[in-house]
């Protein structure tokens, strides 16, 4: 297909803030029962009658989260939703509303954000989430993106980040690695591009790993499978910043120990044969990556006959008395302090 050169672009200041809302909202459907009232007002209404309310807010901004040189709109739309919903899940709360809020520079056209909006309108149909509201305004600073996701849950079905015990199992679901293992794939392409721009990358060999980092998914399945069967978890974390870095952070606030063991790590063959390829250790990548957005979480000792085998679930460690601390047990049995080297969006 022969690639348009000149595709139009509509000025955003043509529409004008409302007139820019009101398009670029009318594909939103309304699904869930406790949306009242969605776009329209000067505020949404929501009712969840004896529920509780889960809400949790993330903010995306260009050449810090994500990089349009190999980041599609589209694809970015929906990144921006499903992370906010990773946080929902992490809760053990089912997703029912988001708010997006977009500051745009003056280099975008209303094409562009349509485009950014189809990814996030597939994104609420794929969660089966409602759009009931947000902001549109003008930046300096490129693309910023502002989600808020909100949830709901029965009192009981809710796990916090502070409830695992000494003796308690650690459980990862999923795989781990492979969106930052995605994302040296397409900086390493990049580089390449700027040098040649003519080269035309073949990237079949990364897929899973480029989908893992470009269109992630939250894992709104597991509330589900857990309840199937039977478990809830102790506490609960998304791994948005890290392995490493979120178990710390479930150990710091449980005031427990933890050993991870690097033989129970769940990586996927594309990831370790990429790995290979860059000369990176794959168990430093697998619990310091990020943006996997699989759930982290700790079970009574005594659910493990419950979960043992099940293709969703991985055991990787266990909990230990808070004196003990955190450590990675090696393949060679040798237990090395863990250390939180995952994203900080502050670092300098």
């Amino acid at each position: 297909m022969i690639e348009d050169k000149n595709p139009q672009r509509t000025s955003i200041a043509q529409l004008g803030e409302f007139g820019l809302i009101e398009h670029l909202t009318k594909n939103f459907d309304v699904t869930q029962e406790s949306t009242l009232k969605s776009i329209g007002d000067d505020a949404a209404v929501l009712d969840f009658k004896d529920k509780k309310v889960v809400v949790s807010t993330d903010l995306l901004i260009e050449g810090v989260h994500f990089d349009l040189a190999y980041m599609p709109l589209k694809h970015l739309g929906y990144k921006s939703v499903v992370v906010n919903l990773s946080d929902i899940c992490a809760m053990n709360a089912r997703p029912t509303q988001i708010t997006v809020s977009v500051a745009v520079s003056n280099r975008f056209p209303l094409e562009a954000l349509e485009e950014l909006f189809e990814g996030i309108t597939h994104a609420a149909k794929e969660y089966k989430v409602d759009v009931i509201g947000g902001d549109t305004t003008s930046s300096q600073k490129g693309l910023i993106i502002s989600i808020t996701a909100i949830g709901e849950a029965d009192a009981a079905e809710i796990v916090y980040r502070n409830g695992a015990k000494q003796t308690d199992l650690l459980v990862v679901t999923g795989d781990i690695g492979a969106a930052y293992m995605g994302l040296q794939v397409l900086e390493r392409e990049k580089q390449v591009f700027q040098v040649n721009p003519n080269s035309q990358p073949d990237l079949d060999m990364y897929s899973y790993l480029i989908e893992r980092q470009l269109k992630p998914e939250a894992r709104k399945d597991v509330r589900t499978l857990l309840h199937a069967l039977e478990i809830k978890p102790t506490a609960m974390i998304d791994i948005s910043d890290g392995l490493s870095s979120e178990i710390i952070h479930l150990c710091k606030q449980s005031k427990v120990g933890c050993n991870l063991y690097e033989d129970k790590l769940p990586l996927d063959p594309q990831f370790i044969s990429t790995c290979e390829e860059f000369n990176i250790d794959s168990t430093t990548v697998a619990i310091n990556g990020g943006e996997d957005y699989e759930l982290l979480f700790t079970i009574d000792i005594n659910d493990f006959d419950k979960i043992k085998g099940n293709p969703n679930f991985s055991v990787i460690g266990h909990m230990a008395d808070e004196s003990e601390g955190i450590h990675l047990v090696t393949r060679a049995n040798t237990k090395i302090a863990l250390k939180a080297r995952g994203w900080d969006a502050l670092s300098e």
